[in-house]
């Protein structure tokens, strides 16, 4: 295939974008990575690997995030270096190599604000890090953030969730990128926890490893799968495989190109002994075979919530069970109340509506407001956390 590139003025024509691309993809090592989940059953590792550096092999103030953030956001099972390459692409994308003429043009130079990132609707907070993250790369100055929440609260309507104090030039150019991280990932957490509460009930008297769960898929948008993934986790959900080398899925397509479901499971276990294999099936008759042959999971693909029991009842524990396909929220319960291992929705993150976030700005003096004034105070009051960053 050729393309070709418009009849532009060279200032207008399309350049690379010059921001070093390292780690987007996660960490390396294929299903010997960890992804922070904290579900041995997702085929993707051993949560997030501990000590930060065991899954990435590097530390995370090597990137040029402010190292607490940094540290943060590992905690949290990111990588800081691919959440800093993030962050530069959405910088980049917006401003394309030049500058934000409207605020150049209406705000003064010197000119400091204090911009509230609210809440406008209730639901799950997620991706405030990473949010900082996008100031980080933008603001040139010194500049303070006020911590009211933290990833995987619920927020009401009208909720303060980060107050920053710096340059105004470099708070509404940073804006845009900042919120639609934001927004994105809190609306995928706050999608997630619906299902979570709504599996919640049926499994309220089983131990919390036999309660059903809901997780997600490889359905997410390009670059932003591990931030996805992450806000799943802040709803309340549990990850299914990062990448196509963490697990095998054994599917219909496979099942032809392989020449028939043994033939498939038989290939994949050879080629591949220590890597976990889950199978895809439509029909009872299905799953004895795979049994026998030694499945580590099957995935249920379009059973009603009747024959979903009735494969429970035939597994009888034998492997894991996920059911996939006619699910919905009204459905849940009656497919949880199976006895289900997972219930998995690509919805989460291939569909999940935004969370509504604004950023409202207060202008303020150049030299700030006080540190203890009450606004100030109210921030640390609630449970805020105050940092200063250069």
């Amino acid at each position: 295939m050729t393309s070709q590139t418009p009849d532009l003025p060279e200032e207008r024509r399309p350049r690379p974008v010059e921001v070093p691309l390292l780690q987007i993809g996660g960490a390396p090592g294929g299903a010997s990575g960890g992804c922070g989940c904290g579900d041995g059953g997702c085929g993707t590792g051993d949560g997030n690997g501990g000590e930060y550096g065991d899954g990435y092999g590097l530390d995370p103030i090597d990137c040029g995030l402010d190292p607490e953030l940094a540290r943060l956001l590992a905690d949290a099972g990111l990588d800081p270096v691919q959440v800093e390459d993030i962050a530069h692409l959405a910088i980049e994308e917006d401003l394309d190599h030049g500058v934000d003429v409207t605020t150049v043009a209406t705000v003064p130079e010197d000119a400091v604000s204090v911009g509230d990132f609210t809440a406008r609707e209730a639901g799950t907070v997620a991706g405030l890090r990473v949010a900082e993250a996008v100031l980080s790369i933008v603001c040139t100055d010194e500049f303070e953030v006020d911590r009211h929440v933290e990833d995987g609260e619920r927020v009401a309507a009208g909720s303060r969730l980060l107050t920053v104090r710096t340059r105004t030039r470099d708070l509404l150019t940073a804006e845009r990128s900042a919120l639609n991280l934001l927004c994105h990932l809190s609306g995928v957490a706050t999608a997630t926890r619906r299902w979570a509460d709504a599996l919640a009930t049926v499994g309220a008297a089983a131990q919390d490893s036999a309660r059903p769960r809901v997780r997600d898929t490889r359905k997410t948008t390009p670059g932003l799968r591990a931030l996805e993934k992450y806000a799943v986790r802040c709803g309340g959900g549990v990850n299914h495989r990062f990448s196509l080398s963490d697990a095998a899925l054994i599917k219909d397509n496979h099942v032809v190109a392989a020449g028939g479901v043994a033939e498939a499971f038989t290939l994949v276990r050879t080629e591949f002994p220590g890597v976990p294999i889950e199978v895809e099936v439509d029909r009872l008759d299905q799953i004895e075979p795979l049994l026998a042959l030694g499945a580590d999971l099957i995935l249920l693909d379009n059973f009603t919530p009747a024959e979903t029991a009735e494969a429970v009842r035939l597994v009888a524990g034998r492997a894991q069970l996920e059911s996939s396909g006619r699910l919905t929220l009204e459905s849940a319960a009656d497919y949880a109340a199976t006895g289900v291992d997972y219930l998995s929705v690509g919805a989460l993150t291939h569909s999940s509506p935004i969370l509504d976030i604004s950023l409202d700005l207060r202008a303020v003096p150049a030299d700030g407001p006080d540190p203890d004034s009450p606004d100030a105070r109210d921030g640390r009051e609630n449970g805020g956390a105050r940092e200063v960053r250069g």
